[in-house]
């Protein structure tokens, strides 16, 4: 069976054309030196906005578990000899090799969360980004709103801040930031939600 010639663009589409890479970076209000993740990277394009705007002394992890989207951003690595950037593939649900307990700043997952729980591995990934982040770093999820609409996910696939909020708590981790309308414009207004989680 011939593979796609990208795994994530064959499992999901490419945020790139209808979310701003810019608008969602600047939320993060990032010093330029972290230690980043992009977590669920898919075609790296948030990865590679980082790298090359936002976070020039720092690190950046691209994770991913299709093959395809980490061949792409080893590639961009090679051709561009950019020596911050470490690419993994791997399942979030099933750890994250070679990231150590308490070593991310910040963790941003783009259209990911809704992932895990169609797959019912909500509490799996929560407790992984738990255990890389640092004790005063940030998780950021941002993802489609609990809405009944035809474009994105399933409802019954998408999860409200609240819903999050309850989730992440469980683990320690705390909401310390709420954007509720940031997206695409859509009919029924801004079509995702921001939120960012900090350990206790």
């Amino acid at each position: 069976m011939m593979k796609p010639e990208n795994g994530h663009r064959a499992h999901g589409f490419s945020s790139v054309h209808f979310l701003d890479s810019d608008e969602i970076i600047r939320e993060l209000d990032l010093r330029g030196d972290e230690v980043f993740m992009d977590a669920g990277c898919g075609d790296g394009h948030n990865a590679i906005k980082i790298l090359e705007d936002y976070n020039h002394k720092g690190l950046v992890y691209a994770v991913d578990v299709y093959d395809a989207s980490i061949e792409d951003m080893q590639t961009y690595k090679d051709e561009n000899d950019v020596e911050n950037l470490i690419n993994i593939e791997a399942d979030i649900t099933d750890g994250i090799p070679g990231v150590d307990d308490e070593s991310v700043d910040v963790i941003l997952m783009v259209n990911v969360f809704h992932g895990f729980k169609a797959s019912r591995k909500l509490d799996e990934a929560v407790k992984e980004l738990e255990r890389i982040v640092k004790k005063d770093g940030k998780i950021a999820i941002m993802d489609y709103k609990a809405w009944d609409v035809p474009k994105g996910p399933p409802t019954k696939y998408r999860s409200s801040p609240q819903d999050l909020e309850m989730l992440f708590n469980k683990y320690g981790l705390n909401k310390i930031y709420l954007n509720e309308d940031i997206g695409e414009d859509i009919p029924e207004g801004k079509s995702h939600f921001l939120i960012m989680f900090g350990k206790e």
